[in-house]
């Protein structure tokens, strides 16, 4: 699922669509239909592949392979049943295509080469498995990560370009190049909690010792975010909030909550999830950032913004909301070039409760105070 974007950011266009069409001649294809998404071919252009042009230049390539009836069929057999790794299907040379695509997808998201396979196929919709089942060749597309497009950049068996419409799915089966987010999130929040411990103050003896006694928390009994009409190639989402609040200490503390059940918009959840915890703050106050990984996260990058709020802001004897200085030490790219913003909320108190609406209007909550007693 593509994030809720809030209607205050504005979307910055990347490559016009000028540029998109001269790179697309460049290798002798057709310009794409007015309004398409831009698609840059020319890797040597860049320092760094990002994702989306790694998904894209592996999803060429699969289509490439599927020209063989015994990769088609085994790429079949492989997402009959769900998601697969590209780095183990195909012939050598898909598979090798694959595995660097992994290790560059891994690099342009900050993350340990250790990591392994990230990148995967799937089949964009479970409707289209009959279709597949009796033999046709499936059409190829890298996931985007922008749910306002209008068209979608697919490949026939053999490298030919097809061009989708997004908000309806064709009847022929598509295949979907993306990235493993239920592996790399996991992973990239673990940097941002690591980072985050390093610029952490001693104060956690104190919050040992106060959560002896028991403390409150907010838990989070439903929640849904807004129906956007998203293309029908997206997948499920990996939403993770960012919930902010002043240490006993007096110096911002930051922790990182994973809400991996929140897989879809328009959908009503009802997770009974501890969101914050109210052992660890000085006031009766915190503040939540609700984020998306599309797949493009730099956690790296994430990392090290956020430390930064540690750095910069000092109590000043009342409580600050730390939601302006969250959204503004995020790298400025991704406010153009990633989708990553879903929602905020501000000020939860231990005695929040009820229905409360997201700031940008792209979502709610459902809380209410919990108290967590001592074993």
């Amino acid at each position: 699922m593509p994030p809720i974007r809030s209607p205050f950011l504005a979307r910055a266009a990347t490559v016009t669509a000028a540029a998109a069409a001269s790179a697309l001649l460049a290798v002798g294809l057709s310009a794409p239909p007015a309004g398409a998404a831009p698609v840059v071919r020319d890797q040597a252009a860049a320092p760094r592949a990002t994702v989306a042009s790694t998904l894209d230049t592996l999803a060429r390539r699969l289509a490439d392979g599927l020209a063989d009836p015994r990769t088609r069929a085994e790429i079949g057999r492989a997402v009959a049943t769900g998601p697969a790794p590209l780095a183990s299907l195909g012939d050598p040379g898909l598979r090798q295509a694959a595995a660097g695509a992994d290790q560059a997808v891994l690099a342009a998201k900050g993350l340990p080469a250790s990591l392994g396979a990230v990148v995967q196929v799937r089949l964009a919709l479970p409707q289209m498995r009959a279709a597949l089942s009796a033999g046709q060749a499936p059409l190829v597309a890298a996931a985007p990560n922008d749910d306002k497009i209008t068209t979608i950049l697919a490949y026939a068996p053999g490298g030919q370009v097809v061009w989708l419409d997004a908000k309806q799915a064709p009847a022929r089966p598509v295949l979907v190049v993306e990235v493993d987010t239920a592996k790399t999130v996991p992973a990239g929040l673990d940097i941002v909690r690591q980072a985050v411990a390093a610029h952490e103050s001693a104060a956690r003896q104190a919050v040992a010792s106060l959560a002896d006694g028991g403390y409150w928390a907010t838990k989070v009994n439903a929640v849904r975010l807004s129906d956007d009409e998203e293309p029908w190639i997206k997948g499920a989402a990996e939403i993770y909030s960012i919930v902010g609040g002043f240490g006993l200490d007096g110096h911002p503390k930051i922790d990182i909550v994973q809400m991996p059940y929140l897989d879809y918009d328009g959908t009503t959840y009802y997770p009974n999830q501890l969101l914050v915890h109210f052992s660890a703050y000085k006031y009766n106050l915190a503040d939540v950032v609700m984020m998306e990984d599309d797949g493009d996260t730099n956690y790296q990058a994430l990392a090290q913004s956020i430390a930064a709020i540690l750095l910069t802001i000092t109590d000043q004897g009342a409580y600050i909301p730390l939601v302006n200085a969250i959204l503004s030490a995020i790298p400025t790219s991704w406010w153009t070039d990633d989708p990553d913003y879903v929602d905020s909320w501000y000020t939860l108190s231990t005695s929040s409760s009820g229905h409360l609406n997201g700031a940008a209007a792209n979502g709610w909550m459902e809380v209410s105070p919990y108290w967590v007693a001592p074993l």
